[in-house]
């Protein structure tokens, strides 16, 4: 059996900064790229960990609607911030947004690093993710 990736770009997450794809799909597998902040316009939510790390969130979980998946179907997250002054704030907002969509309190797996900065100067999170999602 043959698997050829699929890429799209979602409507409801902005455009892609450059020339890359939203999402990848290999099979069961789902690769959601790095999300940040960034409303559909291309603007930046808000200043703050707190704002910016929600919206991150609900891009990736539109990201994950258009393949037909959910966030209870990512295995692994990797999470970027700009500054360990953050990191109290991101688990704050994580632990407010996983509150709703893993009630359970079974999370996936997640990599937290701190970077120098990301693209744009004002982003202050990044979250990408992989999910796995049986086709059918």
């Amino acid at each position: 059996m043959t698997i050829t990736p699929s890429y799209a770009n979602p409507p409801g997450v902005g455009a892609p900064f450059s020339a890359y794809s939203h999402v990848a799909r290999a099979g069961e597998l789902v690769f959601v790229a790095g999300q940040c902040g960034i409303v559909e316009d291309g603007s930046v939510a808000g200043s703050d960990v707190r704002t910016q790390t929600i919206r991150a969130y609900d891009n990736v979980r539109t990201v994950l609607e258009s393949q037909g998946a959910t966030l209870r179907d990512v295995v692994r997250f990797v999470s970027y911030l700009t500054s360990r002054d953050h990191v109290a704030e991101f688990y704050a907002a994580r632990e407010e947004y996983f509150a709703e969509h893993y009630p359970q309190g079974q999370y996936p797996p997640n990599t937290l690093l701190i970077v120098a900065g990301l693209v744009r100067a004002e982003l202050l999170v990044e979250i990408d993710a992989t999910a796995f999602r049986q086709e059918g």
